[in-house]
């Protein structure tokens, strides 16, 4: 599953686009690299009932933005996203 493929999950799951869960999370205080991913996951886990790996894929773009390391984009591998940056405004206004 791509990083992209996560993060469309948990909006299924949740009916929250990522950048709306982001907002949710800074005003719980979780912003940028200071937050605890300890705590952000006990926080999704008890308000949104996500696991660890859909946890920490929010847990990254709350922490790190969207953009992702460059060796995770390309056309080979299972966990292969499409561009160094996610998608963050959901799935259904994703450009093509």
């Amino acid at each position: 599953m791509s990083f992209q493929a996560y993060l469309d999950a948990v909006e299924k799951k949740t009916g929250l686009t990522p950048r709306q869960l982001i907002a949710k999370a800074a005003a719980k205080g979780f912003v940028d690299d200071s937050a605890k991913a300890g705590e952000i996951l006990e926080w999704l886990a008890s308000d949104y009932q996500l696991g660890r790996g859909h946890g920490m894929a929010i847990v990254h773009v709350i922490t790190k933005g969207a953009r992702i390391d460059a060796k995770h984009v390309g056309i080979s591998g299972t966990h292969r996203d499409e561009s160094d940056t996610l998608w963050l405004d959901g799935a259904a206004s994703k450009p093509d």
